[in-house]
């Protein structure tokens, strides 16, 4: 991004990319298919791409039942999910993407493997295609240094899940054209998204904000203050919050969530606030069922899991009543 100040929404001329545009898809997980159902029912031809190709008939499968959820609330009909299913193609190779407008990334979060792929993407595809990640937490200016045209590349970062969560961070790089971020933010409320504008700082807006959320409710459990289950419910009955901090995690994945955690650790390195949480999962994360913390029977697993960590715990009753 350069130096000029930037706002979404400074720009009123800036249009959605087309409908009829095809939009690609790079990876078939939980994200990936997502955001490809949210791209499909918004009229656009999406072609999906995984190295596994089971994962990309798990991915249309996924988008098929929750589809047929919306129909059965009556929040789509039958003919519209039938032609946003027809409208998601898997394909075979990245050359596949030659005639797409965008092409958004959801793979591991790891730096050089997604500059890899973008490097082979940019070969391919049309100068004026916008190239995006879904990074949660990955720096969009490291990220685009790899690439022969950085000013193309933004990050577009949906929650999970995809196609039920409104809030879309648009996160520019130092070298983000903002003709760029003014597309992708009015593409995003074509989508029926609701667009906030970051510059790629570590964990952007959302994650910068969850980690203490997460590693003080981590604390709170290793100084047995109280069980999982009972910090969550503290959390949203007295807090308001939809989730608590356990629930969530379970939600997102520890592995993820360590994933995002060691980016915003590395990036901070002189802030001790990451490292609790960070110290917490590197010791433990292998160890962690999944889900973890308030699926009804793998708190007990969790804890056998993790002897060292809460010694002779004689939790409140009221667990029973999360945790059977």
């Amino acid at each position: 991004m350069t130096n000029q100040t930037f706002e979404i929404g400074s720009q009123p001329d800036a249009i959605p990319i087309p409908s009829h545009t095809p939009i690609g898809v790079i990876g078939a997980g939980t994200m990936g298919s997502g955001i490809a159902q949210v791209a499909a029912v918004a009229g656009h031809r999406v072609k999906i791409f995984d190295t596994q190709t089971s994962a990309m008939a798990r991915a249309i499968e996924s988008i098929k039942a929750a589809l047929r959820r919306g129909v059965a609330r009556g929040t789509v009909s039958d003919q519209d999910a039938l032609a946003a299913v027809n409208r998601v193609v898997p394909v075979m190779g990245l050359e596949e993407l030659a005639d797409t407008g965008l092409v958004i990334e959801a793979i591991a979060e790891n730096l050089e493997l997604k500059q890899d792929v973008f490097q082979d993407v940019e070969k391919i595809v049309a100068p004026d295609c916008i190239l995006a990640t879904n990074t949660s937490s990955l720096s969009i200016t490291e990220l685009a240094t790899a690439l022969d045209r950085p000013e193309r590349f933004v990050g577009i970062h949906f929650f999970n899940p995809a196609p039920l969560m409104e809030l879309t961070e648009i996160v520019s790089g130092l070298a983000t054209d903002p003709k760029i971020i003014a597309t992708v933010a009015a593409t995003a409320k074509a989508w029926n998204k609701t667009p906030v504008h970051a510059r790629s700082t570590p964990g952007f807006i959302v994650n910068r904000v969850a980690r203490p959320f997460y590693a003080e409710a981590l604390r709170l459990l290793s100084e047995r203050a109280a069980d999982p289950a009972t910090i969550d419910e503290l959390v949203r009955e007295s807090g308001g919050f939809r989730m608590g901090p356990f629930e969530l995690m379970d939600l997102v994945g520890n592995d993820i969530n360590f994933a995002v955690t060691q980016s915003v650790f590395r990036a901070s390195p002189s802030s001790h606030r990451h490292r609790a949480r960070r110290r917490f999962l590197l010791r433990n994360l292998d160890r962690l069922p999944k889900p973890c913390w308030n699926d009804c029977g793998t708190l007990s697993r969790t804890l056998r899991a993790l002897p060292g960590l809460m010694p002779r715990i004689n939790w409140p009753k009221q667990t029973t009543r999360y945790c059977d």
